[in-house]
């Protein structure tokens, strides 16, 4: 099949994918896309919201219509790197046997990832990037294809660490979950409350989403637009040369190259299940939201005067 046939099937099947995860998730859209694209493009994604928002169902009804394997680490206080990677124990003969932790799966979701210290957050890092986990000396490579979906409460709520910023440049997306309409908690009310049991139905395989993951990267990109992210990833960062007084007075630290790269891959995505053949400006808009809120640390004047990731983000587009 030809790419432009490729991009075609896609737009179907991503509109098939919503119909199904709608059965069970109500409302949600634009969470929904933006895991989608981080998933079309190999990425990460951060979910932040308080609890009870459905984000875990959330994650298990995408992995299931992905037909993909997915585990569940719960983050407490007391977890230790081996309880997510897993560790060697003595077999009955004296031998060394590695038994595999949850991180080997498919869909992996991190439940309330900033309520375990630093160094547990850490064991993640190497899954994240380099598909691969190191036990002992040994490397283990991890089955493609492969996604963190983490989850986080809101970092004033009591009992959270504030997750480093390598780790949150690992996620391709943060994506916050706001509290559903009045006519949407209704439905879900109405839907939740009664014996009825919604299936869903498996739409791709794991071979599948791996391809979809090599035609996005096909998709060419014109190169204004790989100028416009760029530039709009530098416009982030605040004592260089041309950045805005606005940037100056409120941002510590701006992006860094992943999230030019991120955008891009993102807009290719976004593109592609829109039935477009190759990404414009307003696919980069549609996605540095996600891309860009976890990248660009605000200083205490920018806390003091209330101003969002979201308003800073609104300006420099």
């Amino acid at each position: 099949m030809s790419d432009v046939g490729a991009v075609e099937k896609l737009v179907k099947k991503h509109q098939d994918l919503k119909k199904e995860i709608a059965k069970v998730i109500v409302g949600q859209e634009s969470v929904i896309e933006q895991i989608l694209l981080s998933i079309y493009t190999g990425g990460h994604s951060l979910l932040v919201g308080v609890p009870g928002l459905a984000k875990t169902l959330m994650v298990n009804t995408i992995a299931k219509t992905l037909g993909l394997d997915f585990k569940r680490i719960q983050f407490t206080p007391d977890l230790m790197p081996s309880d997510i990677l897993g560790s060697e124990i003595l077999d009955q003969n004296r031998n060394f046997k590695f038994v595999k932790g949850p991180v080997f799966g498919n869909i992996i979701l991190a439940d309330e990832i900033n309520r375990t210290p630093p160094k547990t957050q850490a064991a993640l890092l190497e899954a994240m990037q380099e598909r691969a986990v190191t036990i002992a000396g040994h490397q283990f490579k991890l089955d493609l294809p492969y996604f963190v979906l983490a989850t986080q409460n809101p970092i004033e709520q009591e009992g959270t660490y504030p997750l480093p910023e390598a780790q949150l440049d690992r996620f391709m997306f943060a994506i916050e979950l706001k509290y559903p309409s009045v006519d949407e908690e209704i439905q879900v009310v109405k839907s939740t409350t009664n014996d009825d049991e919604i299936e869903v139905n498996t739409l791709f395989n794991a071979e599948e989403i791996i391809a979809i993951q090599h035609l996005v990267r096909r998709i060419p990109v014109p190169d204004n637009v790989i100028d416009y992210a760029v530039r709009l990833v530098h416009k982030t960062r605040p004592g260089i040369n041309g950045a805005s007084d606005f940037v100056n007075n409120f941002i510590d630290w701006g992006a860094g190259p992943r999230a030019s790269q991120n955008l891009v891959l993102g807009a290719k995505a976004h593109a592609a299940v829109n039935g477009k053949f190759s990404p414009d400006i307003e696919d980069i808009r549609a996605v540095a939201t996600g891309i860009l809120r976890h990248r660009i640390l605000k200083n205490y004047k920018a806390e003091a005067e209330s101003i969002s990731e979201e308003r800073i983000i609104s300006e420099l587009l």
